[in-house]
């Protein structure tokens, strides 16, 4: 109404500003037009049940002015006291605002707070972990000490040990050889001469202590003996990978060689060991430190007190290291079964691993040891460092044990060498893993790999290799460290502790491996996981079944320009195989079982399998079987299918094969 006004209409004014603004001009108005009030009243429209508006319209538009006074001037003091509330309400709201944000703050802090402490305790777990194992080979090297069949064991194998080669031989490249600048002359004969007798009467003096003779009868009697003929006979890892063990017997002797378990949940001994235990066992000859070729061993230990236990330096190093992890494991799931209510007893324990480890006796390449009536040589198996092959010679009888063998260079070692004394071998019994296969060579694999991880690297990407924490995850690393030195790479879980082990055992050696430095550094959880946003992580586990490799993947699958590359052989019931089932498949998610945790993951990473296989393909045994030239064979960890189509090979190259069975 007062917008009609001739002096202020058709001035455009908008009226909820003007109320605004000239809320003083409308007081005044109603204060003193009594018209005014009079046309309001007849034009405005109240709801009924707005009572309050109702009470408020009377007093302010009644027609008495005193009245109209008071209404207004009680309108002005409630719009005071509302001014009031509503900067009361700014302040608190602002107060609450300041609150949540302090409070937000202070959830962030401790979030780091238990992040930190989350890490500190992992890390403090760690460095338990590695005490109790540092304990462990502490408690093992004293007992080694006080122990003189394994002292004399040892200082024979050093003395038998042969000098170093010179020049750019395979020989001379291989970290296991010593250093060339110690002596030309084998340790033995040194030692002879000083002691002032012949290098026969020192290693025979030796081989007493190690083996003391079997005393004689006072009178002569009449004994019945075996046959001092080899008999051969496969308990585990004949037709299969894994549980790898091997039953030798010669008179009154019987040697195994390996004693691996079959992984799965749980692990399992090898097959048939239980043949093996119905009579005592000598010894024990382990080709490698692979769990599925040594993992039995602290079981066979604890059941056979005088067992002995033979290994090349090397794999006497890195045993322990892989006993421990198997214990922890046993342990973990034999707590896990008993909270269920179920009952899970470990194969062994701790303190089983402690007392394995001290009998332990350390045999060198090309140094032949007596058990019994057999003799035992190791020589250079490639495959990963201290793998081993084994000559067992029984009178003119000889048998041949590959273990698992390569014949190409790798970073970390050298491949095979066939020794004299295994030529024209009675039997080889020969791995057969990769029988039907036929691979690139090493050096078109690692230029695939490095490309690869070169194009993930330059897109801004990680790349996440799960690898087996022996071996393999070593030569990843120095592949790394020789090919990709811009890239940044960390080594994480149980490969990274066995890379220290690597670097330990060859420090004196000719070519010491050197693999932490430069761009290989050890990664460091929880907060790598995140903040190492480009370049490559290698860790445990090798078939993405547990470990931090699945932490890894939770967070490295889902990116788009981020990659996870296999690198060897996956169970077809192991996280791995899944994964690459899945990618054949299109699916968009991956479901893992971590420890009992169910996790799924996206799938948007580059998704391949970069086969860096150890292991000899069809040419390479196929090689091994010729340079041999034994009279018969015997395959064993393989498959049977593939089996089968290899000895047809091997018959049609002139090859005489026998089944995987006993053999005598």
């Amino acid at each position: 109404m007062l917008l009609s006004r001739p002096g202020l209409a058709g001035q455009g004014h908008d009226a909820e500003r003007f109320a605004t603004e000239r809320r003083q001009l409308i007081t005044d108005a109603l204060a003193k037009v009594p018209g005014l009030r009079s046309r309001i009243r007849d034009a405005l429209e109240i709801r009924r049940d707005d009572v309050d508006l109702q009470a408020v319209s009377s007093l302010v538009l009644s027609a008495d002015d005193d009245v109209v006074q008071a209404g207004l001037r009680l309108l002005e003091l409630l719009g005071r006291e509302e001014a009031a509330r509503q900067t009361l309400r700014a302040r608190h709201h602002s107060k609450v605002s300041g609150l949540r944000s302090k409070l937000e703050t202070e959830k962030g802090r401790r979030n780091h707070s238990v992040a930190d402490l989350r890490s500190a305790r992992n890390a403090l777990a760690d460095a338990k972990k590695r005490a109790e194992e540092l304990d462990t080979q502490v408690a093992a090297l004293q007992r080694r000490l006080h122990d003189p069949h394994v002292l004399a064991s040892n200082l024979l194998g050093a003395l038998q040990r042969s000098p170093d080669a010179t020049g750019e031989t395979s020989e001379a490249r291989d970290p296991r050889n010593t250093r060339a600048d110690v002596q030309s002359q084998p340790p033995v004969l040194v030692a002879a001469e000083v002691a002032g007798i012949t290098p026969d009467s020192l290693v025979a003096a030796l081989q007493a202590i190690i083996s003391p003779p079997r005393n004689k009868p006072e009178s002569p009697r009449v004994t019945v003996s075996r046959e001092r003929r080899l008999r051969v006979r496969p308990l585990g890892g004949a037709t299969e990978i894994g549980g790898s063990c091997v039953l030798i017997e010669a008179g009154e002797t019987r040697l195994l060689i390996d004693a691996g378990l079959i992984p799965g949940d749980p692990v399992r001994p090898p097959r048939h060991i239980g043949q093996a235990l119905l009579e005592p066992i000598d010894a024990v000859v382990i080709t490698h430190a692979h769990t599925d070729h040594c993992g039995y061993v602290p079981a066979l230990a604890t059941r056979l007190p005088n067992l002995r236990i033979i290994a090349t330096p090397e794999t006497t190093a890195l045993m322990p290291r892989m006993w421990a992890d198997s214990a922890k494991l046993m342990g973990q799931r034999e707590r896990l079964h008993r909270r269920w209510g179920s009952d899970s007893e470990p194969l062994y324990q701790r303190d089983a691993v402690e007392m394995t480890t001290h009998r332990c006796e350390e045999v060198p390449f090309g140094v032949v040891r007596t058990i019994g009536d057999l003799t035992v040589e190791l020589f250079p198996a490639g495959h990963i460092l201290g793998a081993a092959g084994v000559v067992v010679q029984a009178g003119d009888q000889r048998v041949v044990i590959t273990g698992d063998i390569s014949g190409f260079r790798q970073e970390t070692v050298d491949g095979y060498s066939i020794p004299d004394s295994a030529r024209e071998a009675d039997l080889l019994v020969m791995e057969s893993t990769c029988c039907t296969e036929e691979h690139d060579s090493r050096e078109t694999r690692v230029k695939d790999l490095v490309r690869a991880v070169e194009d993930v690297y330059t897109a801004g990407g990680r790349v996440l290799i799960p690898a087996f924490a022996l071996g393999r995850a070593q030569e990843l690393a120095m592949i790394m460290r020789a090919h990709l030195p811009h890239v940044p790479a960390l080594l994480d879980g149980m490969a990274a502790d066995l890379t220290s082990s690597f670097e330990s055992v060859t420090g004196d050696r000719h070519s010491p491996l050197r693999i932490f430095g430069g761009n290989v550094n050890r990664a460091e959880r929880p907060q790598h996981l995140d903040l190492f946003t480009s370049g490559v992580v290698i860790t445990t586990s090798g078939m993405l079944t547990g470990g931090p490799a699945v932490e890894w993947a939770a967070r490295i699958l889902p990116e788009a320009r981020s990659a996870l590359f296999l690198s060897g052989y996956q169970d077809e019931e192991s996280g791995g195989a899944r994964l690459l089932r899945l990618v054949e498949d299109r699916a968009s998610h991956l479901t893992i079982d971590d420890h009992g945790t169910t996790k799924e993951i996206p799938l948007r990473a580059r998704i391949e399998m970069m086969r860096l296989s150890a292991h000899a393909d069809k040419r390479g045994l196929l090689d091994i079987a010729d340079e041999v030239g034994a009279r018969q064979i015997m395959l064993v960890h393989g498959l049977p299918h593939r089996q089968q189509d290899f000895r047809k090979i091997l018959e049609v190259r002139g090859h005489h094969c026998v089944t995987t069975g006993s053999w005598h």
